[in-house]
């Protein structure tokens, strides 16, 4: 027993089973569900509270979401104070009442033990269509939250067990796929009661006042762990600045500004300088904004530390009343995303400076929103929203950046091509890797990713979240710049390239090609191990051509192997003639290395 008369095998005991309750609850989504951005692409998570309304434990799913469920359970429970009972379950996507955006429905529900409020259950969920003026309720174009869909604020879904079918048909009549939606909705009814029920043998086992106590040390102790790293880290401040091409209506880019501070055992994250609240769509509303910064630090620290509200005590997230990622009301915030990536970025950025031998180059891809909506000829909705998220990772200090792998703070899946295929009228066409898109350095960053999508009915409407067109993902410690991305419709005939965040009317036979950019590099390209760029070329993942200029190895005729004296008599020329390096990380606009905006040739 410790000090304070609690058992720490006990305490980790409970915490493991409520992150496995956690994980349960995840799995029941996965099995329950009927769209794919839900079931093949994860985008949901779960979580478990005390009565109060802390979050305890969190289930493997998206670390973006790790701070974005307690705001909308605190506007519940400031809502609805005591009218809360057993069997009621609530409902919320309002993203001026704790929520994320309007896709995003969040459930909570209450778990009593001989009628007393124990613990809370939830589960947040990417809905395939929220309504509004564009299928998939993600479009960049909007200028006010009134467009972007249905708005639910803190309600009863079921009360004392009962379904509300006022808001049930209120959901139906206001989506374009009613029976997909309210499908996923069940799901998460399922999950938070198979949360309950988990709880409740948890509870059976301790009693109200043990677990109650152990609850609350496990997000002490959290936070006690947390401090612990925060404090092993140097004091100092970092800035950095990371940019956003555009919102879809001005050219001009959006920054955001950060500054990260370390004062012993806490962490202040300052985003004042950062630019004003877009017109489009893409705001980050402060709530997720927050979750963006969690998700950093979480992936800097001991994996084994709970992703629970002891977790988030020691930052304080600073952002200015109108700027960018702390928006105001009425501005949209459907597609926010792209920003929550984009201010992840920039922390990471401010993190390379203060840990130059922990933090990878930025990721490339990942970021990208797309939406397909329309009709058949029997006049029955059809809508596809995928955010693909296939990386790829930037280098790192130990290995190259991974290959087709999902963002560190993202952890979502793509849709399986045969899913795509099966249930909606489209045609996956091409789908693989491109050579000479990764960011060079000792380690190199991930390759970027081509994927095209040939529209099979006679009209849809295709919406594009897109970035990193202008601004590219950036090296650290002497690396390069990742790739940019490109749109381009119809490849080969029209060979348009389109803008990074657009609507368009498409027609039968149009093709889609999403070009996205490749990660950064880490370190000196000439110290890569010229054998790791002899084997990328045998991979197919770098040209002979880019072996030469980008990382100074020459290879003998007909693919053969690393001519050696050749080798180190380029790199010594190519060192003398390029000058010192930055080592720090540095956005740099793509017009400096892609002058010509000529989308890469896909093979």
């Amino acid at each position: 027993m410790n000090e304070e008369g609690l058992d720490p095998v006990t305490r980790d005991v409970i915490r493991n089973y409520l992150y496995s309750a956690a994980d349960t609850m995840a799995v029941t989504v996965v099995r329950t569900a009927r769209s794919a951005v839900v079931k093949d692409g994860m985008d949901f998570s779960t979580a478990i509270f005390n009565a109060a309304g802390d979050q305890v434990a969190q289930g493997l799913t998206l670390p973006l979401h790790m701070g974005a469920m307690q705001p909308a359970l605190d506007a519940v429970r400031a809502y609805f104070g005591d009218d809360v009972k057993p069997g009621d379950v609530f409902i919320n996507n309002d993203p001026y009442e704790g929520g994320s955006h309007l896709p995003d429905i969040f459930l909570f529900k209450p778990v009593f033990y001989n009628e007393t409020l124990v613990a809370w259950t939830s589960v947040i969920a990417h809905q395939t269509d929220i309504g509004g003026r564009v299928a998939g309720g993600n479009a960049c174009d909007n200028t006010e939250i009134y467009q972007e869909g249905l708005r639910l604020p803190p309600i009863k879904l079921f009360e004392e067990g009962v379904r509300n079918d006022a808001v049930w048909r209120i959901i139906a009549k206001n989506v374009r796929v009613p029976d997909m939606v309210q499908g996923d909705v069940l799901a998460q009814v399922a999950a938070v009661q198979q949360g309950e029920r988990d709880t409740l043998r948890l509870l059976d086992e301790y009693g109200i006042e043990d677990l109650k106590t152990y609850m609350t040390e496990i997000i002490d102790y959290t936070e006690r762990l947390t401090r612990a790293e925060i404090e092993a880290l140097p004091d100092g401040e970092w800035e950095f600045s990371d940019y956003v091409d555009d919102d879809g209506f001005s050219p001009d880019p959006i920054e955001i500004r950060v500054r990260v501070a370390i004062r012993g055992d806490e962490m202040l994250v300052d985003f004042t300088g950062t630019s004003p609240q877009a017109k489009g769509s893409i705001n980050p509303n402060l709530p997720f904004t927050k979750s963006a910064v969690y998700a950093v630090f979480k992936s800097l620290t001991n994996p084994d530390i709970t992703a629970n509200a002891g977790f988030f005590r020691p930052f304080e997230v600073v952002a200015p009343p109108g700027c960018y990622v702390n928006p105001q009301h009425p501005a949209p915030v459907a597609a926010r995303g792209l920003g929550g990536f984009r201010v992840s970025h920039a922390v990471f950025g401010a993190m390379s400076k203060a840990l130059p031998d922990r933090v990878p180059a930025a990721w490339g891809g990942g970021e990208v929103g797309i939406s397909f909506g329309g009709y058949d000829p029997d006049g029955k909705a059809f809508v596809f929203v995928e955010f693909d998220n296939d990386g790829p990772r930037g280098g790192g200090p130990f290995a190259d950046g991974a290959d087709g792998a999902s963002a560190p703070i993202h952890n979502m899946a793509n849709t399986p091509i045969e899913s795509i295929e099966a249930n909606h009228p489209l045609l996956v066409r091409r789908y693989g890797f491109i050579p000479d898109t990764a960011g060079a350095g000792t380690y190199r960053g991930g390759l970027g990713m081509v994927r095209e999508f040939e529209l099979l009915h006679d009209e849809a409407t295709l919406q594009i979240r897109s970035d990193r067109s202008r601004f590219l993902p950036w090296g650290t410690q002497g690396g390069s710049p990742g790739s940019r991305s490109f749109n381009v419709l119809n490849p080969g005939s029209d060979n348009e390239v389109l803008p990074s965040k657009f609507l368009r009317t498409l027609h039968k036979g149009d093709v889609y090609r999403l070009v996205q950019p490749g990660g950064g590099g880490y370190g000196d390209p000439l110290e890569r191990d010229p054998e790791a760029v002899l084997a990328d070329v045998k991979q197919q993942k770098v040209t002979p051509e880019h072996a030469r200029s980008a990382y100074g190895v020459v290879l003998a005729p007909a693919g053969g192997d690393v001519d050696a004296e050749a080798t180190a008599a380029l790199r010594e020329s190519m060192a003398a003639e390029r000058g010192p390096l930055r080592m720090e990380p540095e956005v740099v606009p793509s017009a400096d290395v892609y002058p010509d905006a000529e989308p890469p040739t896909v093979s």
